[in-house]
């Protein structure tokens, strides 16, 4: 049977159209004509490879190998270079050493590559820096030592507010709110912030107009009973005042005396000056004493005691006179004077007329007897040293 012309003109174009012959056409050899040449280096097959036709070969091919074998045979450990145009110099590299970067220059003229900026070092420090460091350093080594304060250096004294709370003005916040509220001075002059030091041997230290006392001294009172003797020893072996205050590390001696039949209150310290200044005529501390007498007493008794009673050894007055009690014929009288001769009010009474029963002391200056009991022992408060130095301009 005759093909018909379209049928003819399909098989020709199928036949020119097979795969073999659009490769043909292309100019590419077969699949299985692409064999590698394992000794060239290259695909000779392939074009644009070295060792087959095409274009040329690029310089990472085998002339790159060589320049890079070249380059490693030139250089030290750590410079070899793998080929291709960043061998370094000597290598015979296209491209030529490179001479400097961001961070400093190369050192060795043999590194290349990579392996070239992994060994460079880093750069010298400039003398002129050298020497600015130098001068520095002398500078500040040459200043004058610092004036530092006192809180640095090695304080002298003890903070006011730790003396007040010692002498018994209360805690030692309490102790700076009495500071905070000015109520404090010291040598004179209000203290307005915390943290003064003081020594409590020199310098006078008051709380509202009063001095307080420090720890080294100590102030007692005792009401002493009747047959004491008013000494701290007795040779003849007689109790004394120095048998209530046994047991005591600090030497105490009393402030005046009373009679060995008297009782009443006596005072005791180690404060010496003090002790001078209350019972020294010129300051005229007074004395407070209460006398059972035996009546009927006249009425101007008080004054005759006040204008002065002459005795052995002069005039003796008395500031102040009082009936306090009255029982039939017993009376109790208060005689206030600020003498302190031996058995005054008893001999003033006597020679008025009137010989004394019994005699007690209540009040030293502004120290009261009160309720204390007979043979006990108190010590004094700030307020009441406070007061006794006043007293006595302290």
């Amino acid at each position: 049977m005759r093909s018909s012309g379209r049928n003819s003109n399909r098989n020709h174009r199928g036949a020119g159209n097979s795969r073999d012959d659009r490769q043909k056409r292309a100019g590419r050899p077969r699949p299985e004509e692409r064999r590698y040449d394992a000794g060239s280096g290259g695909r000779p097959d392939k074009p644009g490879r070295p060792g087959g036709p095409g274009k040329s070969a690029k310089p990472g091919g085998a002339k790159g190998q060589d320049q890079g074998r070249e380059g490693r045979q030139g250089q030290g450990p750590g410079g070899a270079s793998r080929g291709g145009p960043k061998a370094g110099a000597g290598t015979g590299g296209p491209r030529g050493p490179r001479t400097g970067s961001r961070q400093g220059p190369k050192t060795g003229s043999g590194q290349g590559g990579k392996g070239g900026a992994r060994g460079r070092s880093v750069p010298a420090r400039p003398r002129e820096y050298d020497a600015q460091i130098e001068e520095r350093n002398r500078e500040r080594h040459a200043k004058p030592a610092l004036k530092l304060p006192k809180t640095f250096g090695e304080a002298e004294g003890e903070r006011l507010q730790k003396v007040l709370a010692r002498a018994g003005m209360g805690s030692r916040r309490a102790c700076e709110e009495l500071i905070d509220q000015r109520r404090v001075e010291v040598n004179g002059e209000i203290v307005v912030e915390q943290g003064l030091r003081v020594d409590p041997e020199k310098d006078e230290i008051k709380v509202d107009g009063l001095t307080i006392a420090t720890q080294s001294y100590l102030f007692f009172a005792l009401n002493k009973p009747t047959g004491v003797v008013s000494s701290m020893e007795d040779p003849e072996g007689r109790q004394c005042l120095g048998d209530y205050v046994t047991n005591r590390e600090t030497r105490l001696f009393h402030v005046g005396r009373l009679d060995t039949e008297t009782e009443g209150l006596i005072l005791l310290t180690n404060h010496g000056e003090l002790a001078h200044r209350l019972t020294h005529p010129r300051y005229g501390v007074a004395k407070t004493y209460l006398a059972a007498i035996q009546g009927p007493i006249p009425r101007d008794l008080g004054k005759r005691l006040k204008d002065g009673v002459k005795l052995e050894d002069g005039y003796a007055r008395a500031d102040h006179f009082k009936v306090v009690e009255n029982t039939g014929k017993n009376y109790l009288v208060e005689v206030t004077l600020h003498e302190g001769r031996k058995h005054i009010v008893r001999r003033m009474l006597a020679e008025a007329g009137f010989p004394v029963d019994k005699l007690v002391r209540t009040r030293f200056g502004p120290i009261a007897l009160g309720d204390q009991k007979s043979g006990w022992l108190r010590r004094l408060t700030n307020t009441e040293v406070g007061m006794l130095m006043r007293e006595v301009d302290l």
